[in-house]
């Protein structure tokens, strides 16, 4: 199970919602973008294991994610390399070193 703690960032325009993973390994501020809503986000060395509830893109921006998606064998990302997620599914990640990824979700 996933505990989320979520706290919002508050500006004169913008709401930023601060979300923390995993006891802290994970975190990641969400956003709106030209493209839509997104997270931009640092995993620390770790496997975690996270739900889809929209389908999602994501893009590493650096280090190496190594990723397994449901139907899938494991796949290497590294920087600037990106992948997609279906709705409504688990998938595996693993990163032997801190990464920094952003995640456009639909």
């Amino acid at each position: 199970m996933i505990n989320i703690n979520k706290y919002e960032i508050m500006d004169n325009s913008n709401s930023v919602t601060h979300n923390v993973y995993f006891e802290g390994k994970v975190q990641s501020l969400g956003l709106e973008t030209e493209k839509g809503k997104a997270t931009v986000g640092v995993m620390k060395s770790g496997t975690y294991t996270f739900s889809t509830s929209s389908a999602e893109k994501m893009i590493v921006i650096s280090g190496t994610m190594n990723v397994r998606i449901p139907g899938q064998d494991w796949a290497k990302y590294t920087a600037q390399q990106e992948f997609d997620v279906v709705a409504g599914v688990s998938f595996e990640v693993t990163c032997d070193a801190d990464v920094a990824y952003i995640c456009y979700y639909e």
